[in-house]
């Protein structure tokens, strides 16, 4: 027989979990300090602007650079068409919802490394999420803006709620914006924002535009979303960031007028606070 030799310290999280809510209230009820609060975070849709070409990125990529002087920008690329192929091929080949993160984020990686090579004149570079979540401000400090993947890097520890990843790139920007205590986010996609139909039916004409909602009030619309539909629900516990904006990023001007505070699009309130 042996002796348990295990020496516990005295303290209230003894034998606890830390989810527990009245362990985690006097911290978790009060907003964090915010890391990069000059910060604009901009999503540059996959399907909707990279996968157009040259047609759509080069304007976009030139409205970017005029913007430099005025803002330092952390802009984060989406996947497009290739990644619903790889989807395609891994559920045939019966690969778990972690794997097909993974390919997916491969993917929208691929589309921040064309849009920092076109940018690097400016010394834009791509970087990978370990460098943003360490070194993003001393990248920031040297230079205006960096470019990397929008896609949250929970890979393989994805959660298998359903068989395609449900954090995807819209998701995985707000997350980066929210944790970073960034000043804003801006959804650059193809159309001007949300409507209470698909604008792009064959009853797209009676579609209305909704200029401006909540979080959870745009939980309730049946129809489609121009961004994926689990953003709404990390919407709802957003710490810093209080609306997003999206906006046409085909439309010239847009992204500039929206990162200088106005309304061009589609604003939708998230849960957090003014404090």
């Amino acid at each position: 027989m042996t002796n348990n030799t295990i020496k516990h310290i005295a303290s209230p999280l003894a034998r606890q979990t830390l989810l527990d809510g009245d362990l985690t209230r006097p911290i978790a009820g009060g907003r964090p300090i915010r890391l990069l609060p000059w910060l604009q975070v901009v999503k540059i849709g996959g399907r909707s602007i990279m996968d157009r070409g040259a047609e759509a990125i080069l304007p976009i990529v030139e409205e970017i650079r005029k913007l430099l002087p005025e803002h330092r920008l952390l802009i984060l690329t989406g996947a497009g068409i290739r990644a619903r192929h790889v989807y395609g091929v891994g559920l045939d080949l019966g690969l778990p919802v972690g794997s097909l993160a993974t390919l997916g984020a491969s993917e929208a990686g691929q589309n921040g490394h064309i849009l920092a090579s076109l940018l690097a004149s400016e010394g834009v570079s791509y970087v990978e999420h370990p460098t943003i979540a360490s070194q993003l401000a001393i990248h920031l400090a040297a230079t205006r803006a960096v470019v990397g993947s929008a896609f949250p890097p929970y890979h393989h520890h994805e959660f298998p709620t359903s068989r395609i990843p449900s954090h995807r790139a819209d998701t995985g920007a707000f997350l980066l914006a929210d944790a970073l205590g960034a000043a804003g986010l801006t959804i650059v996609e193809d159309v001007d924002g949300l409507y209470s139909d698909d604008p792009n039916s064959s009853d797209g004409d009676q579609a209305q535009f909704i200029s401006e909602a909540t979080a959870a009030e745009v939980l309730n619309h049946q129809n489609a979303l121009p961004f994926d539909r689990e953003l709404l629900d990390v919407m709802t516990t957003a710490r810093h960031i209080e609306h997003v904006q999206i906006i046409n990023g085909l439309v010239p001007g847009r992204l500039t007028a929206a990162l200088r505070g106005e309304h061009v699009g589609t604003i939708i309130h998230t849960g957090a606070s003014k404090l």
